[in-house]
């Protein structure tokens, strides 16, 4: 095994310049792969947490602008929301569908402490709101049924907001239970919630029946959502969501077919195409990924071709003294998985060492999309396990390439391989 070794390494030497070229197409195309799976990763990775924010069987409701005249009415009206529509969506009409209703209302506000305050927006919400919308809560409670009945004034604030008004350096478990003025009303903080900086990190929330009051917002409402079962396929999902358009739309003198009215964010539906763009997404890195590879296994498989053209004296040689075909098959392909296996370890570890640099830069910056601030690439790198699974693709690609001019060298007759200049 040394005495091959140490012929790899002649064949090496002998040939620097046209075996590092080769390499570096091997380094390359492992490189290209790991950064494109890595930044795939990213992307996929920050969708995910923007949808893992909400229940996958859960939809929003929010009102809209009519897009064509009806019942003597003209297009163009804003449609807003209000309390029928909770009584609607609640009702016999989508009874054994419709799990748990929850609506918001709210303002934008000041919460005061002393002579310290800080800007944000209080929403009326419900406890059922906690579960459809996954609300981080980090100490306390949330807001409960009897907030909703007593009208309490309670409040559940972000974490940024409460080291705002009360110091960086608070214990954050001591604040709850004290009091805070918004609206000129003293409301008791009840929970803390972690601040989403992906979102609006100044919403705090408060009782549903509180906030209207205070607020004086009757019946109108600016949004609505509710979880439901036995929606299992698109079909499904599409058929509902037209059927409880027609009827919300009548109930606010729209065309029942009017697609505007109101609008709904079906997010069942929109995880289920998520995981399809993320298998697509997946693939045509994978794809795009191996034809860069192929790039250096050619280039591997070529230099081999060499490598046996300019050796073909020599192997006459060795099967004159009666060196087997396979001995020479041998040394032909170990060479070639040599050179696909050090340069491929190299583009590994590049590959991930840019992960790791796309993730310190541009994995923390933060973007606009749909008018919701997200994170566009969280966490772009590869596991091991990945990086690893490419490079034995590479090596194993690399023993294909290897065996091709591996079976020509075995094809030299002795007599003609002698007489080759």
């Amino acid at each position: 095994m040394k005495d091959l070794f140490v012929e790899i390494w002649e064949s090496v030497r002998r040939n620097k310049l046209r075996t590092c070229l080769t390499g570096l197409a091997v380094s390359w195309g492992i490189f290209m792969l790991i950064v494109l799976l890595g930044a795939g990763n990213g992307l996929l990775n920050s969708f995910s947490e923007q949808g893992g924010t909400f229940a996958t069987n859960s939809m929003m409701v929010g009102g809209g602008w009519t897009s064509k005249p009806y019942d003597g009415l003209a297009q163009g009206r804003r449609i807003v929301l209000d309390d029928k529509d909770i009584e609607v969506t609640r009702g016999k009409n989508f009874k054994g569908i419709v799990d748990k209703v929850a609506s918001t209302v709210g303002a934008s506000d000041t919460v005061v402490l002393g002579t310290k305050h800080v800007r944000g927006y209080i929403e009326g919400n419900f406890p059922a709101r906690m579960e459809m919308e996954k609300i981080p809560l980090t100490h306390g409670r949330f807001i409960n049924d009897k907030d909703i009945t007593d009208q309490r004034k309670v409040v559940v604030l972000p974490d940024n907001m409460i080291r705002i008004l009360f110091g960086e350096k608070v214990d954050l478990a001591s604040v709850i239970g004290k009091r805070v003025k918004i609206n000129n009303l003293q409301f008791q903080i009840v929970g803390i919630v972690r601040a989403n900086e992906m979102q609006d990190n100044n919403l705090f929330y408060a009782p549903y029946t509180t906030v209207k009051t205070i607020y004086a917002k009757g019946k109108e409402i600016d949004d609505l959502t509710f979880t439901f079962h036995g929606l299992e396929t698109e079909e499904e999902n599409e058929a509902f969501e037209k059927n409880f358009k027609a009827i919300i739309n009548k109930l606010h003198r729209a065309a029942p077919d009017d697609e505007s009215a109101i609008w709904i964010w079906n997010r069942f539906t929109q995880n289920m195409q998520m995981n399809k763009a993320s298998g697509i997404l997946t693939i045509a890195l994978w794809v795009l990924g191996i034809f860069t590879l192929l790039g250096g296994i050619v280039g591997v498989s070529n230099i081999m071709l060499i490598t046996v053209k300019e050796r073909t004296h020599e192997f006459g040689i060795r099967k004159a003294i009666g060196a087997a075909p396979g001995d020479i098959s041998k040394l032909i392909i170990t060479e070639s998985i040599v050179i696909t296996a050090f340069f491929g370890y190299i583009g590994m570890v590049l590959g991930m060492v840019a992960c790791e640099i796309l993730d310190a830069t541009a994995g923390h910056n933060v973007t606009e999309v749909m008018g919701m601030q997200m994170q566009l690439l969280k966490n772009p790198t590869v596991g091991v396990d990945v990086a690893l699974e490419a490079t034995l693709l590479l090596i194993i690609a690399g023993t294909i390439a290897g065996f091709f001019p591996a079976r020509k060298a075995t094809k030299v007759r002795p007599i003609e391989a002698l007489n080759a200049n």
